[in-house]
């Protein structure tokens, strides 16, 4: 009975007319069921219609910009900064979590100072409900291109990636921790857990713990995993602490400070009249 199992699945769904990569369709499933999460909460709370609109632009370019320096910025500053323009071709790869979180955040002050004019806070409880959700799909596209796994294993869930040419590179012939799914699943049940907080128990009139504990669960989890995560780049592979668990500290202290000032301050008592603010009466 073999203790491995050997993942060759093909990264691309279709390569005619056009290439569809699962990676893309993931993300793309991520942002849809995320913009719907969000607007039922933003309707629920009787938030404008038209406040999604903005929402869904602000993010999805801080994502994908943010993202990308990220990964030039984080990890490969050397390279970049001699081929500038190769910053543009994103569709050679590279992108980074941390990245990509720090525009969100850019971009949620932003939408909260010209758009909403509430506190962040409002913004950020309820995006991350779904950008937890987005967070787990898109491991599952890292998983479909067979790419960032982790070390050698012997456990009987480990996988060969015989596509991958860094896994024929390090470790021909031996299983590696399937980190990707070991993210995903840690995000699934966090954006189960946020659900819970947001509808049962409604996490929406403590500002700041819903954002708090995805800030704590995201990047506590990241920072465990990294453990056994392959180097993303050469330079982390004489490292105690590699960038990705660095970039994750900050992002973890925050999160604990959101929580602890969200329960202890006392607790907003919100209506739902369950309407678009903008939606005319019947």
């Amino acid at each position: 009975m073999l203790n491995y199992i050997v993942w060759d699945v093909s990264p691309e769904i279709i390569t005619w007319p056009v290439t569809v990569r699962w990676y893309g369709l993931m993300f793309a499933i991520g942002f849809w069921i995320g913009f719907n999460v969000v607007a039922r909460m933003y309707r629920r709370e009787g938030a404008p219609e038209k406040w999604m609109g903005s929402l869904l632009i602000y993010v999805a370019v801080a994502t994908v910009v943010g993202a990308r320096l990220g990964h030039v910025f984080f990890y490969q500053w050397d390279y970049y900064s001699q081929h500038p323009l190769k910053i543009l071709a994103t569709w050679e790869g590279g992108l980074a979590s941390h990245g990509g979180a720090i525009g969100i955040i850019i971009a949620v002050l932003l939408y909260s100072r010209f758009v909403t004019r509430r506190s962040p806070l409002w913004t950020f409880d309820r995006l991350t409900v779904a950008i937890a959700l987005v967070g787990g799909l898109i491991r599952i596209g890292n998983l479909m291109n067979s790419e960032i796994f982790g070390h050698a294993t012997t456990l009987p869930w480990g996988f060969m990636f015989p596509r991958s040419a860094e896994w024929h590179f390090l470790y021909e012939g031996v299983a590696c921790h399937p980190t990707q799914l070991y993210e995903a699943f840690t995000y699934f049940a966090l954006f189960g857990l946020m659900m819970w907080m947001y509808w049962r128990r409604n996490a929406g009139e403590r500002p700041g713990l819903l954002f708090g504990t995805f800030l704590t669960g995201v990047f506590g989890s990241r920072f465990l995993v990294e453990f056994i995560k392959n180097p993303q780049v050469a330079f982390e592979a004489d490292m105690a602490l590699n960038m990705g668990q660095l970039l994750s500290i900050p992002f973890v202290v925050l999160g604990v400070v959101l929580i602890v000032r969200a329960l202890r301050r006392p607790r907003l008592h919100l209506a739902y009249p369950d309407r678009w603010a903008d939606e005319k009466k019947k």
